[in-house]
């Protein structure tokens, strides 16, 4: 992600190189020098956390069995140690021209995006006080405080391009907190799978510029090692559960997935579902399917969504569980898709 960073009082842009009046020739000043130093480890700094955050292995060898107090401890480590720790408050926004600029004020998402990472925050942080391990504590408190992190990511996007927002609601607890979570994790399994294509097909069209693609990337990447530590939580819980409170807690997942499928039924109606907040959640990539991809056949976008899945993926540590539900539905769906 493109920031700034300070350096002897000055604030560097690690993608720029430093410019003076100065000729080649001139010998620059110690000030020069420093800063050209400064941004360099700035930039090195920027590409180690944005590997570390793509790519993961627990040292640990040997199998891992799903329940075990090893898995845990894997999808836990996986999700602290790929923290990318980026400032929103220092992202530096590149100048679009006006053709970009009225492209992307004109998607019809920014309020369902904000809106989204508010409530999906609160929820996860609820849970995450339910939560007696602290290991699995302090991964859950990461993952809501990266949400919070990507709704001011988002308020910082609007701002610097003038974007009107409609004044954003009071976010509050579930009163089935575990609910809350369930449907955030399913939903975000969703949502993440659909904008994984959407993003590259941004990208290669060149409908967003390049330098807002590098810039918004990280966000995408991080709803990548959410799923992945949602997936591995759920594989967790239910085999560490006693034998006779798995078919209730299977039930509730099977209610989750009714919800949203009945929810995503409701969006394409235009029908608004409830007052939990999960339509507008969902509308988030349906609205940017039908702008962004307009060039794409339903065919091609199932199969780039597909790609980008699994690349996503590709870099944490083999035996963590992958997604699994929304991939097998996404293929299904394909063979009567052209």
């Amino acid at each position: 992600m493109k920031r700034n960073f300070e350096a002897d009082g000055m604030t560097v842009d690690p993608l720029v190189p430093e410019t003076g009046s100065q000729s080649a020739s001139t010998t620059p000043s110690p000030a020069a020098r420093a800063a050209e130093v400064a941004a360099t480890v700035a930039r090195a700094a920027i590409d180690q956390a944005d590997y570390a955050m793509r790519n993961w292995t627990d040292p640990v060898e040997g199998p891992v069995r799903a329940g075990s107090p090893e898995h845990l401890r894997m999808f836990c480590n996986m999700l602290l140690q790929t923290h990318n720790p980026y400032k929103p408050a220092v992202i530096d926004w590149p100048k679009l021209s006006p053709e970009a600029l009225e492209r992307v004020t004109s998607l019809p998402i920014w309020d369902i995006a904000v809106q989204t990472e508010g409530r999906a925050s609160i929820r996860v942080h609820s849970f995450a006080r339910l939560q007696r391990d602290p290991l699995l504590r302090s991964a859950l408190e990461m993952d809501g405080d990266e949400e919070a992190r990507h709704k001011v990511v988002l308020a910082k996007l609007v701002e610097a391009y003038g974007i009107q927002l409609e004044p954003e609601p009071e976010y509050l607890p579930p009163s089935d907190i575990e609910w809350g979570w369930l449907v955030t994790g399913y939903s975000e399994c969703i949502d993440s799978f659909a904008a994984f294509g959407l993003f590259a097909a941004a990208k290669d069209s060149g409908y967003f510029p390049a330098e807002l693609v590098e810039t918004f990337e990280p966000v995408i990447q991080e709803e990548g090692r959410h799923i992945l530590f949602f997936v591995n939580w759920v594989a967790w819980y239910r085999a560490s559960l006693p034998w006779w409170r798995r078919p209730a807690f299977a039930f509730k997942v099977f209610r989750v997935w009714l919800f949203l499928i009945r929810e995503r039924i409701g969006l394409a109606r235009q029908i608004e579902v409830d007052e939990h907040g999960g339509a507008q959640d969902a509308n988030f990539p349906m609205n940017a399917a039908e702008t962004l991809a307009d060039s794409l056949t339903p065919g091609s976008m199932i199969d780039l969504c597909l790609v980008e899945n699994d690349r996503r993926m590709a870099g944490y540590d083999a035996r963590l569980l992958r997604p699994t539900t929304v991939p097998k539905l996404a293929r299904f769906a394909r063979r009567f898709v052209k």
